[in-house]
């Protein structure tokens, strides 16, 4: 399912205009994002909590030219899905 496709089932499941849709759609994601960037996690009960995990600056292998490179540290958003919504698929 692509974002169009997305928009288009929102728009379905909620009785709105795809317009109005895609609109909460991009809201949705920069709220979220506002959020993780001030340092805040997002969580969202039945579904899950968004975070921001820190990653450690770590020694990685470039396997083109085969020799040890450094990875930096790095910020990556992190979604963990709540127990409720794991358990709609098992």
């Amino acid at each position: 399912m692509n974002k169009n496709d997305f928009i288009k089932a929102v728009a379905g499941k909620a009785d709105l205009s795809i317009k109005d849709a895609a609109a909460a759609i991009e809201a949705y994601a920069d709220v979220v994002a506002d959020a993780l960037k001030a340092g805040d996690k997002v969580a969202i009960a039945g579904f899950g909590t968004y975070e921001i995990k820190r990653k450690e600056e770590r020694t990685g292998f470039n396997p083109i030219k085969k020799e040890a490179i450094v990875i930096p540290a790095s910020n990556a958003p992190v979604l963990k899905f709540g127990k409720a919504f794991k358990d709609m698929f098992n």
